[in-house]
């Protein structure tokens, strides 16, 4: 994959065990600056959690997962798993999904939603390399270094359209409404300190 056109690294220069390449050791983040910058994205992202699907929204006697709105996800009604799930012998989903990976604060006890992505193969899509699981790795160590818990978790949406333009759709609706701080088209806005923009 060519460099230029993914996300960017986390920090930039050693390799970890697990091949998340990282320099944290060079960079510290207070607790202070970690805690101010979950309570931001938690204080944009509490009513979302909280707000129903609305009733008036016409309903269809055929629904189908093409017609599926974003505003009907509630992510906290779905099954959390641990971000090593990929590692079990049986795949917990499968076919398309819309996937959320978020945190559990300790500080608020609520949840900040940190990155939103879709897949044709729910099973297969966090095996391998993906920006997104080195910047969770960075943010957990961030984290364990600063002295903060974090319950991280992935929680597959299955009720998304099989076709790939319209889930994609469906994938840009959710970030721009939940903005969550590791996809690439909100960082700038929460000055994510686990991400590095390349030029």
């Amino acid at each position: 994959m060519n460099r230029s056109k993914r996300q960017g690294n986390l920090f930039s220069s050693s390799t970890s065990p697990i091949g998340i390449t990282n320099s944290h050791a060079e960079i510290n983040l207070s607790k202070d600056l970690l805690t101010n910058w979950q309570k931001r994205i938690y204080k944009y992202q509490e009513n979302l959690f909280q707000l129903i699907p609305s009733n008036h929204e016409q309903g269809s006697l055929f629904p189908q997962a093409e017609n599926t709105s974003y505003k009907t996800l509630e992510p906290l009604s779905l099954t959390p798993l641990p971000l090593s799930f990929w590692r079990w012998p049986d795949a917990p989903h499968y076919g398309p999904a819309i996937y959320m990976v978020m945190d559990r604060l300790e500080n608020c006890d609520s949840h900040i939603l940190l990155y939103i992505g879709e897949t044709l193969f729910a099973d297969r899509r966090w095996k391998g390399e993906h920006d997104c699981k080195a910047y969770v790795a960075s943010y957990s160590e961030a984290l364990n270094d600063a002295g903060i818990k974090s319950q991280l978790s992935i929680r597959f949406w299955s009720d998304v359209p099989v076709n790939t333009k319209l889930r994609r759709k469906l994938e840009q609706q959710l970030i721009k409404h939940w903005l969550p701080p590791f996809n690439k088209e909100t960082r700038a806005r929460w000055n994510t300190p686990f991400t590095t923009e390349l030029s």
